[in-house]
């Protein structure tokens, strides 16, 4: 018995259809970034030099701290970049002090302490920084904002992999365990005395 190249077609679209449709449902389904308090330092007055290398503050001085790289990719549930989102980032300096008049002005004053970059096509973001330290009452942690124009699509935070702080911290204890998944990274080393880190960001809308 023979069997027509439409029939055989038929019944392999049959076989893999189950399959197909289940990537296609992974792939939908990505689960959003959890959001995070915005805390109480976000900067008064955005500095003059925002940009997305904060080891250096307008000066040819290096901060203090252990530099490291952190990027990823903003994308939304779909898996889609988000051309033309701007991410911004602060954090506080080596010796745990922010640049905020809150934090009585004792900051780096070689570390710039918050920046920004606006995303490609390809929806990519990369920051030069310092690997997060912690203070009292807090474990290492970078904020993280997703904006749109003037539009807040995400405030978040970013987290130390394996460091013993953070089953003692409030903010990352009260997260379920995806959640906690989700924001908490590894810093590796990356060659050039840099550490890295990569922090994927998907938006729920």
């Amino acid at each position: 018995m023979t069997h027509s190249p439409t029939r055989r077609a038929t019944a392999a679209a049959l076989v893999f259809a189950p399959a197909l449709l289940l990537g296609a449902r992974a792939q939908a389904a990505r689960r959003p970034t959890p959001s995070q308090t915005e805390g109480p330092f976000y900067p008064v007055k955005l500095p003059a030099d925002s940009d997305n290398d904060l080891l250096r503050n307008g000066s040819r001085q290096y901060a203090k701290g252990l530099p490291a790289w952190v990027d990823g990719t903003v994308v939304d549930v779909q898996g889609r970049p988000v051309s033309g989102a701007t991410v911004e980032i602060w954090q506080c300096d080596e010796a745990g002090h922010y640049h905020h008049p809150g934090d009585g002005g004792r900051a780096d004053p070689d570390f710039q302490g918050f920046g920004r970059v606006t995303v490609g096509a390809d929806g990519r973001y990369r920051f030069r920084t310092i690997k997060p330290v912690p203070y009292t009452g807090r474990t290492p942690h970078i904020h993280l904002k997703v904006r749109m124009g003037q539009r807040e699509l995400l405030t978040t935070q970013l987290y130390v992999e394996g460091e013993p702080n953070n089953q003692r911290d409030g903010l990352w204890r009260r997260m379920g365990e995806e959640d906690r998944r989700a924001v908490t990274v590894p810093f590796r080393p990356a060659g050039d005395g840099l550490l890295q880190a990569s922090f994927p960001i998907v938006l729920a809308a």
